[in-house]
């Protein structure tokens, strides 16, 4: 997760700094595509978000794409009403920060149980 927050970033980066204006319908359209998808891998994992830090890392993953999935749905209607990428840069650091928060999250999660696992029982 860690990973994919530092590489939308760079992208995000890279849109900025070449003024890259990506196009609003084919936006629109895989976001539509990727939300289904992403919603339906989101329920299968629902019941299995508290079992271990392993699935609660798959949840947040799958939660994370949701998110990202709607951020580009208002990113694509954003660059469609103002003709600018701005939207998208907006949308592109935040799904960053929100990859970064969990990436965060699950390696403290990881740290607690490998702390717990070496004291014992």
């Amino acid at each position: 997760m860690a990973f994919l927050g530092l590489g939308v970033l760079g992208e995000a980066g890279v849109k900025l700094a070449q003024g890259m204006v990506p196009t609003a319908p084919l936006m629109g359209g895989i976001g539509l595509l990727a939300l289904a998808v992403n919603t339906c891998v989101l329920l299968f994992l629902w019941r299995h978000r508290g079992d271990d830090v392993n699935m609660r890392s798959a949840w947040l993953c799958s939660r994370n794409d949701v998110i990202a999935n709607l951020g580009v749905l208002l990113a694509a209607w954003g660059v469609a009403l103002t003709g600018t990428s701005w939207p998208d840069v907006i949308v592109g650091l935040s799904i960053a920060i929100l990859f970064s928060l969990s990436a965060v999250q699950v390696i403290g999660a990881a740290a607690r149980q490998l702390r717990q696992a070496a004291a014992g029982p």
